[in-house]
């Protein structure tokens, strides 16, 4: 019987390199124009949610930023690199370590003026993108866009729906928000400035933290810079947000959370282009006394069942039961009760359309 024929070993010891070794590598590249390229501490940029397609949202984010960016700062400038000035020949030995310096230098200023002033970076969390920015103030940019989306009622995107700007990134430990939102927090509420405001807390892929607790420490930071500072959930002039992502920790201060239905572009579009409807027209007649009878009892046999379930208010919901049971001689005051839920009914049509908000 023969034996079976032994496979030569290969040189250089046998063994193939493991994957491990080639990890750090991939991890350590960088973007062009040598910014980093996933979300880390130290940076400025704009926190954008989308629905299921980060890549065109990618697209989007970056048309809707240029356009708005040269409309408020001006067109993007871009130097020549070839007019980096670069060593002399006829230098001495003596001068070869300044020349390099030199050069070196000069390498660095040529990487930061390739950079863009929009890039996008890994966010770290599905449907989520971040776009970093380099000279550029998110909050005053994304406060912009969503005014004029809100004024115009032109609605430029598909698949982004919040864009909240970022002003600082730190890590996502309480010790670091701490020491990091105490300076952080100093133009809007160190004294004399002072307002009313709101904490917004919000985690992805994130377990250590606690929300309670870090809206209560950010809050008395808040309230340690001035003692007027005070919370108002309803319509405050600032709101605080707390966006983090892994072991990072966005932080913003933005105006206009809940007119700009808390930064959602689609919602803004809505609300500006979506107005209240007018009273319907029997509630207009209330004048007839006989049209005044007939708008009373319709809207109490038609609008009690929906208008009823959805108005959490409790005075309209009972103005209409008590419509039916009115006698008539008192037909004014059944006419009033008709024509308010009619209205009340619409607020929080409105307030339940943040439901729908997939951030």
């Amino acid at each position: 019987m023969a034996s079976p024929v032994q496979q030569p070993v290969p040189s250089g010891g046998g063994k193939r390199k493991g994957k491990a070794q080639y990890v750090q590598a991939k991890r350590a590249r960088r973007c062009d124009g040598g910014g980093p390229r996933q979300l880390e501490p130290g940076l400025q940029g704009i926190l954008i949610t989308c629905n299921m397609n980060e890549r065109k949202c990618v697209e989007e984010a970056y048309s809707l930023l240029n356009e708005y960016g040269d409309d408020l700062f001006g067109p993007e400038k871009f130097t020549d690199q070839d007019q980096q000035p670069s060593g002399s020949e006829g230098e001495d030995d003596d001068d070869v370590e300044a020349a390099l310096k030199k050069e070196v230098g000069d390498m660095r200023a040529s990487t930061e003026m390739r950079q863009r002033r929009f890039q996008s970076v890994e966010s770290g969390a599905n449907n989520v993108v971040f776009i970093r920015t380099l000279g550029i103030e998110p909050e005053k940019l994304v406060h912009h866009i969503l005014q004029d989306m809100y004024k115009t009622k032109k609605k430029k995107t598909r698949v982004i729906l919040r864009m909240l700007p970022i002003s600082g990134t730190c890590k996502a430990f309480l010790e670091d928000m701490k020491k990091y939102a105490e300076t952080f927090l100093e133009p809007w509420f160190k004294a004399p400035n002072k307002g009313t405001f709101q904490i917004v807390y919000k985690s992805r892929n994130n377990s250590h933290m606690n929300r309670e607790e870090v809206i209560k420490e950010l809050a008395g930071i808040v309230g340690s810079l001035n003692s007027e500072n005070k919370v108002d959930l309803t319509n405050p002039q600032y709101t605080v947000v707390v966006e983090i992502i892994k072991a990072v920790c966005c932080l913003s201060v933005v105006k206009d959370y809940m007119l700009f239905r808390k930064y959602n572009l689609q919602e803004v579009v809505k609300t500006a282009k979506e107005p209240p409807q007018p009273p319907p027209e029997p509630a207009a007649q209330a004048q007839d006394g006989k049209e005044a009878k007939l708008a009373s009892a319709n809207g109490s046999n038609q609008d009690d069942p929906t208008e009823g379930k959805s108005n959490v208010q409790g005075e309209p919901e009972n103005s209409v039961e008590l419509g039916p049971t009115q006698p008539a001689s008192q037909t004014p005051e059944v006419k009033e009760g008709a024509a308010t839920p009619e209205l009340a009914g619409q607020v929080p049509e409105g307030s339940e359309s943040n439901e729908n908000d997939l951030s």
